[in-house]
């Protein structure tokens, strides 16, 4: 059990990659507080499956852009659990259209879940694994679009960009602290947000020409990426991206 008496937070964690973290983190052994914000249902359902298979987990419904919320996630999972090991940032949204187009409101709402969230999940995560003394884990899920364009997807690429570097930053100043931070930058991955393309075979077409392996990821093959590194196999790794992309970003051209 790679993460046996550890304790993790993932958020946006009740479909998705998030979900997968969620169950694979739950199957080695650690305690999961499965955070959602719009679908109760679904975070309850990924609970079950945690219990189910014999582990311990927690719902907690918390809106990652705000600070309050975000300070009482940790703090619930603390009281519950009794300590915070392992903190996944992976709640994320995104909203397509042209730049020219975008209204300053759409910008403001992407950036405060997808970057303003990760800042707000990884301070109140590292206050609590200091104040505990034992070190832990920070894991921030990205997207290739850290460094890849996409054309009509500014506000997201903007994000993703400051979190490569938010990420960057603070691996440096928590490693005193033994906590080590690191991106997983998906690329196309088998997820709700991407099932319009199953009725778009042109657009599908196109994506897949842009992946070297031919495919989609699956949310379980970011799942084990992530297990990796919240492990103890991962303990001298910090302040990187891994992509996880099936080589999309070693292919020309961009989405």
């Amino acid at each position: 059990m790679q993460l046996e008496n550890k304790v993790a937070v993932v958020t946006g964690s009740s479909s998705g990659i998030g979900r997968s973290i969620a169950l694979a983190f739950a199957r080695e052994g650690a305690a999961v507080t499965v955070d959602y914000r719009g679908h109760p249902d679904e975070a309850k359902k990924v609970a079950e499956e945690v219990e189910g298979s014999g582990g311990r987990a927690l719902v907690v419904r918390a809106d990652v852009s705000k600070p309050e919320d975000v300070e009482g996630l940790i703090r619930e999972t603390a009281r519950e659990f009794g300590r915070l090991d392992i903190m996944v940032n992976n709640a994320g949204i995104e909203e397509k259209m042209p730049f020219l187009e975008t209204p300053f409101e759409v910008y403001e709402r992407v950036l405060a879940v997808n970057l303003g969230g990760a800042w707000l999940g990884c301070q109140e995560a590292a206050r609590r694994m200091v104040e505990q003394g034992e070190g832990g884990r920070i894991i921030n899920v990205s997207s290739v679009h850290e460094e890849r364009p996409m054309p009509d997807n500014s506000p997201y690429c903007a994000a993703k960009g400051g979190l490569r570097m938010l990420m960057r930053t603070i691996a440096v100043e928590l490693a005193p602290h033994g906590i080590t931070v690191n991106n997983i930058a998906p690329g196309a991955i088998e997820t709700p947000i991407n099932e319009n393309l199953n009725e778009n075979p042109e657009q599908m077409e196109e994506l897949l020409s842009e992946i070297p392996l031919g495919r989609m990821g699956r949310p379980e093959e970011v799942a084990e990426l992530a297990l990796y590194l919240a492990s103890g196999a991962a303990s001298y790794v910090t302040g990187s991206t891994f992509y996880i992309d099936g080589g999309m970003m070693r292919q020309a051209g961009s989405l």
